[in-house]
Order: C-alpha cells, then sequence, then structure tokens
C-alpha cells in the first residue's frame, strides 16, 4: 500500500540557517549556497554541559557526503559511489537546513553498513546524545530480542501470561483477567490495563507500590478487570514498562546491566543515557539518548537480521516478527498506511512498480531509525518538531535518490 501522510504547514521562522559542507568537493549546487570544508558539527566542552534546550542553534548546518571515519566502529563511505543521487539528498538537506520541513537536529544515510551521508542542524551535533522519545520502545523491543537469542525466552513464551515470569507477585489480588496479558499483548499496545487519571498519577511517584515487580502488583490491582473488549490497541498505556519488567526477571543480574553488556557494549556504544524510571528498570517506552550515528547501529541491527559483526545477538524469527505488519494504530495521526509490529512500524513505500518494505522505530519530535531491506539503507532523523511528515521527504526524495 502507498504511504499517505499529509503534509502540515509549519510556521515561517526568520532565521535562515545556510549550508556548510564539510566536503573537499568544489561547489555542487548551481547558487553555490553550500561552502567548503571548515566548520564541524563538535560540541564544545562548555555546549556539552548544557541542556538540550540550552544548546545555540549551530550557525551553519553542516552537511558532508563523504563522512569522516570516527572511532566508533562505523564503517564510512561516498554518497555517489554508493548509489545515492547527490543532488537530490543536498536539495533536502537545504531545505532541512532552512527548516521547510519542520525542525530537525540531523539527518544520516547509511548503505549496507557504511555511513555515506551525515547532516546536523539546529541543535543537533556529532558527539552528542540525543533524546529518543519513542523510539526507544523500539530498542526496548531489539532487548527481547536478544534475552530470546540467549534463551533467557522462547519464542512460544511470547504467547504466555506475562505475569507467569514475574515471581514476586500476589496473583489472589488481582483483578480478573490480569492472566490474558501476553508479552506478545504488551508488545503489540494490547495490554488491556484501564486505570484513571488520579490512579495514574500517584504510581508516578517513588513508593513501595511502584518499586520493581510492585508496580505490576499496583497496576493488576487498580485496573479494571481486563476482557477482550479493554484488550485492544492503546499506545503506551504500561505496555512497555510490563515488558522491561519481564526482561529484568528472566535475564541474570538486572535489566540494566544486560543492556550494556549484551547490546551497547558489543554495538561499541558508549555515549548515551538510559533512564531509569519510578520502579528502578531502565525506561520501556521513552528516556533513552543515543548520538545520531548509535542510531544507525540499532538500524544495522534489523537490516542484517539481528546480526553484528558475525555474531547472532537478536533472535531471527523474533526480529522478523517484530518488524511485520501485526496490527494496525488507531491514532487519527498515524496514516492509514501505517502498520505496528513488536514497537516497530511497517509500511510499504511504492516508488514506480517496486514496493518496498519499510520499518521504522518513531518518538515525538521528529526521531527515526528507518530501515529499507530491499535497498540496504538506513535512515536516521532526530529533531524536536510537533508536525510529524519527514517520511514523506524519504518516499518522495530518498527513496528516490537511490532506485532512479
Amino acid at each position: 500500500m502507498k504511504i499517505d501522510i499529509k503534509v502540515k504547514s509549519v510556521m515561517t521562522i526568520a532565521l535562515l540557517v545556510t549550508l556548510n559542507s564539510a566536503t573537499a568537493n568544489t561547489a555542487i549546487s548551481p547558487d553555490k549556497s553550500i561552502g567548503k570544508r571548515g566548520q564541524t558539527a563538535e560540541a564544545s566542552a562548555a555546549e556539552a554541559k548544557l541542556s538540550f534546550w540550552d544548546l545555540p542553534l549551530l550557525e551553519k548546518a553542516f552537511v558532508d557526503t563523504t563522512p569522516a571515519k570516527r572511532n566508533d566502529g562505523i564503517p564510512v563511505g561516498n554518497l555517489v559511489t554508493n548509489g545515492g543521487d547527490k543532488a537530490k539528498v543536498l536539495q533536502l538537506a537545504r531545505e532541512m537546513a532552512e527548516q521547510k520541513h519542520g525542525n530537525y537536529d540531523s539527518m544520516l544515510i547509511a548503505r549496507n553498513g557504511k555511513l555515506i551521508f551525515e547532516s546536523y542542524f539546529l541543535r543537533g551535533r556529532i558527539n552528542l546524545h540525543h533524546g529518543q522519545a519513542s523510539a526507544t520502545k523500539g530498542l526496548t523491543s531489539i532487548v527481547v530480542g536478544r534475552a530470546i537469542q540467549m534463551g533467557y525466552l522462547t519464542m512460544a513464551d511470547l504467547d504466555k501470561p506475562l505475569v507467569s515470569f514475574l515471581k514476586d507477585l500476589d496473583p489472589s489480588k488481582f483483578v480478573d483477567g490480569a492472566e490474558k496479558i501476553t508479552l506478545h499483548k504488551a508488545l503489540t499496545m494490547h495490554g488491556g490495563l484501564s486505570l484513571n487519571d488520579e490512579q495514574r498519577k500517584a504510581l508516578q511517584e517513588p513508593s513501595n507500590k511502584t518499586k520493581g515487580q510492585a508496580l505490576v502488583q499496583s497496576l493488576l490491582e487498580l485496573s479494571a478487570p481486563i476482557t477482550s473488549a479493554t484488550q485492544t490497541y492503546n499506545y503506551g498505556n504500561y505496555n512497555p514498562t510490563m515488558v522491561m519488567q519481564v526482561i529484568d526477571a528472566v535475564v541474570p543480574g538486572s535489566a540494566e546491566d544486560f543492556i550494556k553488556n549484551e547490546l551497547l557494549d558489543k554495538m561499541g556504544i558508549t555515549n548515551y543515557q538510559w533512564t531509569n524510571a519510578v520502579s528502578g528498570l531502565p525506561q520501556a517506552g521513552s528516556r533513552a539518548r543515543m548520538t545520531s550515528r548509535d542510531m544507525l547501529k540499532w538500524g544495522r541491527l534489523v537490516l542484517n537480521k539481528g546480526q553484528w559483526q558475525g555474531e547472532q545477538l537478536i533472535s531471527i524469527d523474533y526480529l522478523a516478527k517484530a518488524t511485520s505488519a501485526i496490527t494496525q494504530p488507531t491514532e487519527d495521526w498515524i496514516p492509514n498506511s501505517y502498520y505496528y509490529g513488536y514497537y516497530f512500524y511497517q509500511t510499504d513505500i511504492i516508488i514506480g512498480d517496486k514496493s518496498y518494505d519499510t520499518n521504522f522505530a518513531w518518538g515525538g519530535g521528529g526521531q527515526y531509525i528507518v530501515t529499507i531491506k530491499d535497498l540496504g539503507l538506513t535512515i536516521v532523523f532526530t529533531g524536536h518538531e510537533r508536525e510529524y511528515n519527514i517520511m514523506t521527504q524519504v518516499e518522495k526524495v530518498i527513496l528516490p535518490a537511490f532506485t532512479s
């Protein structure tokens, strides 16, 4: 099905940001608005101490069609020699620098594992991690896949009651239907919890009712009964929180150590933050922070069917299911052509007479880790934008840049 995104208007911003290329090439546009090597998007030591919202805007956007190799384990290449249409991609970068598509902080493109295009705008910095918002959910899904690959969970476990993995709970106090919440249901936002605003607010504060598995106990005591009628798609609704509780229960040590030792360290991701929730476990639905370059690594895992440098990190079967079209989101702001797997979105983008299976982790503000298997592409965006239209540019500009 063809992607159909309504492009919403954005307010005109007086500050126009001009492009500055980090390549040593001569001018590559007729208006010569792209400069030569000189500026970088490195944050200074002083900037690194600032909050995201206190970071000064880049005076000039940073654009590189031959990204530099850094000490981060990411191979690099050239946009053109890797099949990209330089004019198309640079024009999009120019428009993003002028905020014609919203407030975006970075756009990176990798092909077949090589970073071949890198750009930063506004508050984007090459050496600073960026908030992932709900793209964190996609990372949490990959953690589940790692637990399955290592044998701490099985594919059959996905259909077992979620509470069967949590041994510190008192089932006698559960509401009716608690056993209906399976890992599969929670991973597809179909857990079915029903809490009122007052109850949700109370569970935001640290207490003996929110620490560790006690949070799940509280949820299953406070919720209205769980039925087939309540187990409909409901984004968030503590579903990722419950999944992280299972991860913490089944892996050796803690979920936090497991994520670090079994994924982040193996992928060479050291410049990150992953905030803990009120339960003391890593936030499962938001609050992770990654550099734009490291976001590419998560996409590389998806494209490589869970392999990392020859090691099978993620279960192939799990990843195939996680990135499939299992259900359809019901929010009115999500295009009808978007489907949902296990915290990953799926859509088909049609270019000419060919359909391209496209997956992405998506976070509010414009955080995307997009993978297109048939083209070997990973595309990363970060931003602080309220209107979600950048996927239109993936369809109209980036894919044609690699298919025409």
